[in-house]
């Protein structure tokens, strides 16, 4: 079964959330002075922020805020709903590691996608 979801969509869904949960690490832990000394202070809670954003999102409703902004989102590869809490850790804790996100098979699919039992779904075209 063949999905095609551009690498662009999935970059930008993924630095939306980044972006976001980069501000809210600023905001919370970045403490006061130039953006310049701020951003070094921020970066291991931007991760954990991060983590927790799209551990919840994806458990709980298969696609954090920036998969919905571009029209994306998680489901299990063998019925298309939902991923389980299970597989949103796995494909999570994965995703975290970066390499298994950026390594590709002939379907598009990712290793945090393989080994999680999970893909992407366009909600645009309601293609699988």
């Amino acid at each position: 079964m063949k999905h095609e979801i551009s690498l662009g969509r999935r970059f930008l869904g993924l630095s939306i959330d980044w972006l976001m949960c980069y501000a809210i690490a600023l905001g919370f832990f970045g403490g006061a002075g130039p953006l310049a000394e701020r951003v070094p202070q921020a970066r291991i809670p931007n991760l954990i922020i991060f983590f927790i954003e799209v551990l919840l999102m994806t458990a709980l409703g298969g696609a954090t805020a920036g998969h919905r902004i571009v029209g994306i989102k998680v489901v299990r590869f063998t019925d298309g709903r939902n991923p389980t809490p299970w597989q949103a850790l796995i494909r999570t804790v994965l995703l975290c590691l970066v390499i298994t996100a950026i390594t590709y098979d002939e379907n598009g699919r990712g290793i945090h996608e393989r080994l999680s039992g999970t893909r992407l779904l366009d909600l645009r075209n309601r293609r699988t």
